[in-house]
């Protein structure tokens, strides 16, 4: 047992454009060097793209795109008698989340296009119509855990 205090989780504060605690977890994880207002106005700048391309509410889209790329079960390694297994594990909700979102913004960043705010947008775009780079590593990320399904006793 530690002997620190328990860290107390002191929240997010929602987005102020959109009020949503989801987007301004996403501008916290766009975030380069500290500097919070640029990551927010690409967020913005895209959303506001994403509003010409798909003729929906933006935040719709943008939630529908983070869900259909969060993951639901992944691999991690497991050393059992000398050799190492590729053992499924389904993922806590706060860790699909995060990998959603990072998985999200770096297809983003990897993409070919004219400044991140469009690259951004299309990734959203393609991650809502269940297509592009984001949500293949989540297929990915599955068929590897498929494929590993008879290694599921060595969980624990």
């Amino acid at each position: 047992m530690g002997r620190k205090k328990k860290s107390i989780d002191r929240g997010i504060a929602p987005d102020p454009m959109y009020n949503s605690v989801v987007l301004s977890k996403f501008v916290n994880r766009m975030m380069w060097e500290g500097k919070r207002s640029v990551g927010l106005r690409i967020v913005h700048r895209a959303l506001g793209i994403l509003r010409e391309k798909a003729d929906k509410e933006p935040l719709e889209v943008f939630l529908k795109a983070i869900d259909n790329v969060k993951p639901v079960i992944e691999v991690k390694s497991r050393r059992v008698g000398g050799a190492t297994y590729q053992v499924p594990v389904e993922i806590r909700e706060s860790r699909r989340e995060a990998l959603g979102m990072r998985w999200l913004i770096t297809a983003a960043r990897a993409r070919s296009g004219h400044g991140m705010e469009e690259r951004l947008a299309s990734e959203l775009l393609d991650a809502y119509n269940n297509t592009g780079t984001a949500f293949k590593k989540k297929e990915d990320t599955h068929k590897m855990a498929e494929a590993n399904k008879a290694f599921a006793h060595y969980r624990w």
